[in-house]
């Protein structure tokens, strides 16, 4: 409508500094709240603080019939089995022991320094609907598990939550909701179950890695994949002084070290409860070198790296037992699947154009 009258103004835009501010006051309030509370569980620690890893319902479980009833008779059916069932306690999924290590390393963080924000925070991230979430929560209770705080987007995509929470590492047995966050600049992978039982350290989080386009770029792979491997190597010894640039679970690899550090300055070095490994493909004498010198130039440490040289590394898994292989290439996942490492598929690089599964 128009008209002569007064027209209010515009708001104001608030700026990015407004929203941190008004954002900091707002998690003050909330601290002030539950810290008026007595309880003897450790609280969520606050989300800028915390290396946030973010878990689908799928991965944490096993919902391999829940999925299938879902597919073939649709939401309205899963649902109600859902709730027909929810005092029926989920299975453990793929990544169910990779949480379980986590925590441990937050229980003797806590020990250590009791004030200290900056451990793992766990987050159900799921498309589930609010229906489902009390077999979510009577599981993960069940097990003892300290999962805070849930996003259950009933239905619609999670990915968009991801950033709001701040997310370091986004887990999930949905591939396509994997690569839809690797595109928002989120390291992700998509978790795949053993196909052998096998026990994991209860004291130690094992984490293993493949290098190229996981912790580093793909820049390597591509003329590996194109020009072939004599050129490669070339390249790699040409380039030996010059380091890598990252790959999408760098950040992570360094959230690790962040952690082992703080052990470290403890004198718990020889009983950190995080180990890291590099498992590569790599030749150790024709293209090791430029790795170890790029991982130094970052100023992070690997415990231990195993390059095999084209050689298969679901043996090598198989005997360090991680509680988690990150790998670009489906071939390694298969291959650590069937000698029962619980591997997760990071859908980056050059190497997807050559994909031969799903």
């Amino acid at each position: 409508m128009s008209g002569t009258g007064s027209q209010e103004p515009p708001p104001s835009r608030t700026t990015e500094e407004d929203r941190q501010l008004e954002a900091e006051q707002d998690w003050a309030a909330a601290k002030a709240f539950y810290d008026s509370l007595v309880t003897q569980r450790p609280r969520p620690p606050k989300p800028q603080n915390a290396i946030t890893v973010a878990v689908s319902s799928r991965a944490l479980f096993n919902l391999v019939e829940e999925q299938r009833i879902y597919e073939e008779q649709g939401v309205e059916k899963y649902v109600e089995y859902q709730q027909k069932n929810e005092n029926d306690i989920l299975k453990p999924g793929p990544a169910f022991y990779f949480v379980k290590a986590l925590e441990h390393v937050n229980g003797r963080l806590l020990e250590l320094y009791p004030d200290d924000e900056e451990r793992f925070d766990i987050v159900l991230m799921t498309n589930n609907h609010a229906q489902v979430g009390v077999r979510l929560i009577n599981s993960i209770n069940h097990y003892g598990l300290t999962i805070e705080r849930f996003c259950m987007t009933g239905g619609e995509s999670p990915i968009g939550y991801l950033t709001a929470y701040l997310t370091n590492l986004y887990l999930s047995a949905d591939s396509d909701k994997v690569q839809e966050a690797i595109k928002a600049g989120i390291a992700s992978a998509t978790m795949f179950t053993a196909n052998k039982d096998v026990v994991y350290s209860d004291t130690q989080l094992r984490v293993a890695f493949d290098g190229d386009a996981v912790i580093f770029s793909d820049e390597s792979e591509q003329i590996f994949k194109e020009q072939g491997l004599d050129r490669f190597f070339e390249h790699e010894q040409l380039n030996e002084n010059k380091p890598l640039a990252q790959g999408p679970l760098k950040g992570f690899l360094e959230d690790l070290g962040k952690l082992q550090k703080k052990f470290y300055a403890k004198n718990e070095r020889l009983n950190c409860p995080i180990r890291t490994y590099l498992v590569t493909a790599r030749s150790a004498a024709s293209s090791g070198a430029r790795v170890l010198k790029t991982l130094r130039s970052w100023g992070l440490e690997i415990d231990e790296a195993l390059f095999l040289a084209g050689a298969p590394k679901g043996p090598i898994l198989a005997k360090i037992r991680p509680h988690i292989f990150f790998d670009d290439q489906m071939f390694h996942i298969e291959g650590a699947q069937k000698l029962g490492t619980i591997a997760a598929h990071v859908p980056y690089g050059i190497a997807q154009k050559y994909q031969k599964s799903a």
